[in-house]
């Protein structure tokens, strides 16, 4: 059967892109050509959904015709040949109408593509159009705003009003019968005015100078008789300097000093001249004073000179440097951030006396680079004062000074713009270099008439100072402090003067305050809980519970212990804050106190948090007995307060929970299953033992009666 189809099947006809030669084309071709021409009618005359529904009935007809020839031949009987033969034909004619209708859709394809090419070259052809179009209106535009832009030399020159015009000049010149009705002839009138004008001015200008110069003459002979005055005035004062130290009137020093201040940048001369004024006003032992090189002072002032003579010098130097090793990027860096951190050669001494003749010693520098003021302090004591370990902290400059306004830590530069300077050579905060440069704090700024911005808005707007404070200045003028200076800066004097009472006060009474702390706790550590006479009635006459342990902890253990994470979460420690371990004792009982001491004590008080270990670990957690002998100390504190100013309040703090440690263990009922006598006998009188669902002790000491109540 193969071989059969194999002589029926036709010789294939090779076709080239080209077609025949032109030597063997005939009357075949000519008739191909008509065809394929009528086809091309054709195509506009058929609709493509219905060629498309052929060409799916034709595909489906080949499918079917070559499944039947498939499965003849699978039955393998010679009788179905002429069978194949004519499902052949039909799939050769199904074939041609395939031929057909791909013929059909490259023709309707070539149609599309010339039409969409013919569309695209006239959407092209308008958008050239439009392009001239635009471009015609842009220079259009162009030429009209030179247009309307245009001014002359005449409209620069200010020239008098019409009315003052008619009223002043000449008819000759203003000619009112042309110029009302002409405008170009009375601009020309208005500017031979002007010209006339300013003729009559240059002759002023003239006798002016001529004027001036005799005035000159007259000034050169009074100064000439005032420099020969001069040396009989110092030698004037030099002959009263005995007078001035006996009568404690130190004039000549005093002037040296205002001489001095002239040198001062404006921030540290607002805080010379309103810490002078207020020391002469209002404190005598206000001391102030200026130190530093005057000459350093001098040569911040003096403008660069023109040195040619510089100039070849350093060419020379450049010469013997250029073998030498230039400096790594980090030896760059480390000489920028000396040149941000430079202090002003001067600073300004403030001395604060106190009635026991112990001092505080403040000294103010200026950070030209990154204007703040900076301050260190230090204490002079009158007496020798006992060493005492865990007072370590309280006189440190670090520490002194500290929250003297909430919030005050002294730890980051005040400027906003400090930031940006410190990013560009790489220093991450101020903090790390004010051991060396003192701290910045923010009431330093305002003393020195600074004021910067704060970084959170507040919550609602503070008050200004009143008239009469804002616009004091202790009786020596008004300074803004614009001087010649390399960066000029504006200092406030009445921002200074509204904050300087105040700033002393706090300043004394913190020095005060640590001074007396720095006592009491060498006293501590010996076990002895001092009391002052004016505040025995607070206590009961018999303590037993003693205090044998008093030390300094670091921020970090306190915060690990169990029993001061309230206090924590509070926000009532902070890192900038003292803290302290108390231990009190009576027999087996141990009460372990954790103390917060504020800066600002004793202003603010010290907070109390509580651990007692005995028959186990009693914590206000876990003992509302606890929680009531840390209100007796955190709460009640107003009671231990003392005499004004109240430094004895923690040391009273100190003796009341030795006496709540007694009432707490006299009060406690005898285990009836422990032989022998009760440990803590009750030598406290007390009205009840207990009160209330809570079984709350008595707390509350009643004097002169001498018995403990609840509250």
């Amino acid at each position: 059967m193969s071989s059969d189809s194999s002589k029926k099947r036709k010789p294939k006809v090779i076709r080239t892109d080209g077609g025949l030669q032109e030597g063997k084309r005939g009357k075949a071709d000519a008739d191909q050509d008509v065809r394929y021409y009528s086809e091309e009618c054709e195509v506009d005359l058929r609709d493509p959904i219905k060629d498309y529904e052929l060409y799916r009935e034709t595909c489906q007809e080949l499918q079917r015709l070559m499944a039947e020839i498939q499965e003849l031949k699978s039955r393998g009987i010679k009788d179905n040949a002429s069978e194949i033969d004519e499902r052949r034909i039909q799939s050769c004619v199904h074939f041609m109408t395939l031929k057909k209708l791909n013929r059909l859709a490259h023709i309707r394809l070539k149609k599309g593509r010339d039409q969409t090419h013919e569309a695209k070259q006239k959407v092209d052809a308008y958008h050239l159009q439009l392009q001239n179009l635009l471009y015609e209106v842009m220079h259009l535009q162009k030429e009209i705003t030179k247009c309307l832009e245009f001014k002359s030399k005449h409209e620069e020159i200010e020239l008098v009003s019409l009315e003052e015009f008619y009223k002043e000049a000449p008819p000759e010149i203003s000619r009112p019968a042309i110029t009302l009705s002409e405008p170009h002839q009375q601009t020309l009138a208005r500017l031979d005015w002007e010209l006339e004008q300013r003729k009559r001015l240059a002759e002023k200008y003239k006798e002016c100078l001529t004027s001036k110069e005799k005035i000159l003459k007259e000034i050169e002979v009074k100064k000439e008789y005032l420099s020969s005055l001069q040396p009989r005035l110092n030698s004037i004062m030099q002959a009263s300097l005995p007078v001035q130290e006996y009568l404690f009137m130190p004039f000549d020093q005093a002037h040296k000093q205002y001489e001095t201040a002239r040198h001062l940048p404006p921030p540290l001369y607002v805080l010379f001249v309103q810490a002078s004024a207020y020391g002469q006003a209002c404190d005598k032992k206000l001391v102030v004073a200026i130190e530093g090189s005057v000459e350093e002072a001098k040569a911040l002032y003096k403008p660069p000179e023109d040195s040619q003579d510089d100039e070849s010098d350093s060419d020379a130097e450049e010469e013997q440097t250029t073998k030498r090793r230039r400096p790594t990027l980090g030896v760059q860096l480390d000489d920028k951030r000396k040149e941000m951190l430079k202090r002003h050669p001067l600073s300004v001494t403030v001395d604060l006396k106190c009635k026991d003749e112990n001092v505080l010693h403040l000294t103010f520098y200026y950070l030209m680079n990154l204007n703040v003021m900076t301050v260190k302090a230090k204490v002079t004591t009158a007496v020798e004062m006992t060493t005492a370990i865990s007072a370590g902290d309280l006189l440190s400059p670090d520490s002194l000074l500290n929250c003297l306004y909430p919030g005050d830590h002294g730890r980051k530069t005040p400027n906003p713009a400090n930031q940006f300077q410190f990013d560009k050579v790489g220093i991450l905060t101020l903090s790390d270099y004010v051991t060396e440069l003192g701290h910045p704090y923010v009431w330093v700024q305002k003393l020195g008439g600074l004021h910067f911005p704060k970084d959170q808005p507040q919550a609602r707007h503070t008050p200004s100072p009143p008239l009469s404070t804002r616009t004091r200045s202790w009786g020596l003028g008004r300074f803004w402090g614009q001087l010649s200076c390399p960066h000029t800066v504006t200092a406030d004097n009445s921002l200074s003067a509204s904050h300087m009472e105040l700033t002393v006060k706090l300043l004394r009474t913190r020095l005060q305050s640590r001074l007396a702390l720095h006592k009491q706790f060498a006293s501590l550590e010996h076990g002895v809980v001092p009391v002052s006479s004016e505040c025995q009635h607070l206590f009961p006459t018999k303590i037993v519970s003693r205090l044998v342990k008093w030390a300094a902890i670091p921020y970090e253990d306190y915060a690990e212990l169990p029993y001061t994470k309230d206090v924590i979460e509070a926000g009532l420690a902070e890192d900038t804050h003292l803290y302290y371990m108390a231990l009190i004792e009576r027999g087996t009982a141990k009460l372990q106190a954790a103390v917060v001491l504020n800066p600002g004590y004793s202003t603010l008080p010290p907070v109390f948090s509580l651990c007692l270990n005995w028959k186990g670990e009693r914590t206000s957690s876990n003992d509302d007995n606890i929680r009531a002998m840390e209100s007796e100390v955190n709460v009640n504190y107003k009671e231990l307060w003392g005499p004004k100013p109240g430094y004895q309040l923690l040391t009273n703090q100190l003796q009341r929970l030795c006496m709540v440690l007694d009432v707490y263990l006299e009060t406690e009922p005898h285990d009836p299953s422990v032989e022998g006598p009760k440990e803590f006998p009750q030598e406290k009188m007390c009205l009840r033992l207990v009160r209330g669902p809570m079984r709350l002790k008595p707390f509350k000491f009643n004097y002169p009666q001498g018995f403990f109540s609840h509250r």
